[in-house]
């Protein structure tokens, strides 16, 4: 079961004279080591806004976790003004950061386009997986010896929030299941561009989840629950290109849930992308 630490600290974009930055307005207090639970966890997922994920929290979570997916912009960002509000965010070089150390306990890193010229993707490489999302053009993987293009899905941006968080949500379902690095980001992709296509906080259409749970029970014969030894494999496998086209007929089911204007009613109408990391027996 994954665990995932991202408390309410908001910040919002603002528009100052002829350039748009971020602005902090609000930060919650940060997440201590001792905030973790007592007990082992096959993934962590390390997914924060900016400085609530302290590098302590962060060394107990790879201790607990036998494998820790890590969101970049939790660990690059910086803010200039006071402590608990106020002040522009700005990027700092990760290597300059307490969390450079922790870099070779980590299994993936996740940065956007953006984002990558602060992680330094050549040196962080030699010391994990670090995963480059690239919006409209899919993503890209870089390993100590390899690379790999991902290819995306489409999609018609209505709202950018919460598309990190399903890129690595569907990312670590796909590594639950077995798939290599560079297949399980087919679903990161997936679910990445299913986000944007929608205002404010994600949910996902119960038919398009069981789609998608389909897709991977036949594909995918053994699924693999362990890791053994941190190890990953990161090159595609002969199921990539039958995976990508599968998922991208499932796509369609984000379209019918786009054109869908009623709101849920009751909770059985929206599903969590929980769901599909559920194991067949």
């Amino acid at each position: 079961m994954p665990l995932a630490a991202e408390p309410d600290e908001v910040v919002v974009e603002v528009e100052e004279e002829e350039e748009r930055g971020l602005r902090r307005v609000y930060a919650c207090d940060p997440i201590y080591p001792t905030d973790l639970p007592d007990r082992r966890f096959a993934y962590g997922l390390a997914v924060g806004v900016a400085g609530e994920v302290l590098p302590e929290t962060l060394e107990r979570m790879i201790r607990l976790c036998r494998a820790v997916l890590v969101d970049a912009q939790a660990l690059i960002r910086a803010f200039d003004g006071e402590a608990k509000g106020g002040g522009a965010v700005r990027h700092v070089a990760l290597e300059a950061t307490p969390y450079a150390r922790l870099l070779p306990r980590v299994a993936f890193l996740k940065a956007s386009s953006e984002e990558a010229p602060y992680v330094g993707v050549e040196t962080a490489r030699r010391r994990c997986c670090v995963i480059v999302t690239e919006g409209r053009d899919g993503c890209r993987l870089y390993w100590d010896g390899g690379e790999a293009r991902v290819a995306p899905f489409p999609a018609v941006q209505v709202d950018p929030t919460g598309a990190g968080d399903s890129f690595l949500a569907g990312f670590a379902s796909g590594l639950l299941w077995g798939l290599s690095a560079t297949d399980a980001a087919l679903l990161g992709n997936f679910f990445g561009a299913a986000a944007v296509s929608q205002v404010g906080v994600p949910t996902f259409d119960p038919k398009m989840l069981q789609a998608v749970k389909q897709i991977l029970e036949k594909a995918v014969k053994r699924p693999c629950t362990h890791i053994n030894g941190n190890t990953f494999t990161f090159q595609r496998s002969s199921i990539h290109d039958e995976l990508h086209k599968s998922l991208q007929e499932a796509a369609m089911l984000v379209c019918e849930q786009k054109q869908a204007n009623s709101p849920a009613t009751d909770n059985g109408d929206v599903c969590s992308i929980n769901e599909l990391t559920s194991l067949p027996s």
